[in-house]
């Protein structure tokens, strides 16, 4: 059987490091998703670093070090990405089966905007919604998800791999969110500009394991 190993991230290029560890460790990129927060419209700059790192031009700096150590892994997830909005977040950045699943698509690249929400995206897949929430709200507020399908024997070595990369840690945040009144993610709360979102990233940057 399987199972869903999902972290979050403040940073696209920890996840896209962690994401690309677990490729290397024989994950199918078929079974690995990446949804980010696109207020900085990271979609087209990802696709020319992707482009230029697939015919060794060197890598973009939306990418960094995580696609430089990974793009034999993971450029193609990453050039599958393509924008959805979702309820409560905004758009976000999106490739993979957990994405592709909430639009209906068979796989790759996430094009249209998504009919339900994050919360139930992840939920469907087998989160506690608990997590679902924190994890949706970490999105709102700038941060990037990796989910990873992985069989029940290697779910212990999917969850070593994405701890690695400076993880959030979801009680952690999820207390830090209620000490300002945060209670569960809420669709129909503001969408953060960019400007919020690099506030939350400096203010919670100090909590990732």
């Amino acid at each position: 059987m399987k199972q869903t190993v999902t972290s979050l991230y403040d940073t696209y290029d920890d996840a896209v490091a962690a994401a690309g560890a677990l490729a290397e460790a024989g994950i199918p990129i078929s079974d690995i998703s990446i949804i980010s927060n696109n207020a900085d419209n990271r979609s087209e700059r990802t696709h020319h670093a992707a482009d230029d790192a697939k015919k060794g031009a060197g890598i973009g700096a939306a990418v960094g070090a995580g696609l430089g150590a990974a793009v034999g892994g993971i450029g193609g997830l990453l050039n599958g990405l393509g924008v959805m909005a979702l309820p409560g977040v905004g758009p976000v950045v999106a490739a993979g089966w957990l994405a592709a699943t909430e639009v209906g698509a068979a796989g790759g690249a996430v094009i249209a905007g998504a009919a339900g929400g994050l919360v139930g995206m992840l939920t469907s897949a087998g989160a506690p919604e608990r997590d679902a929430n924190i994890y949706a709200e970490g999105v709102r507020r700038g941060g990037t998800l990796v989910a990873a399908r992985v069989a029940d024997a290697q779910a212990p070595i999917a969850h070593e791999i994405l701890q690695r990369y400076r993880c959030v840690d979801p009680m952690v945040r999820a207390a830090a969110y209620r000490e300002s009144g945060w209670s569960s993610f809420d669709e129909n709360a503001p969408v953060y500009s960019p400007e919020q979102i690099a506030e939350e990233r400096a203010r919670y940057g100090k909590d990732r394991m």
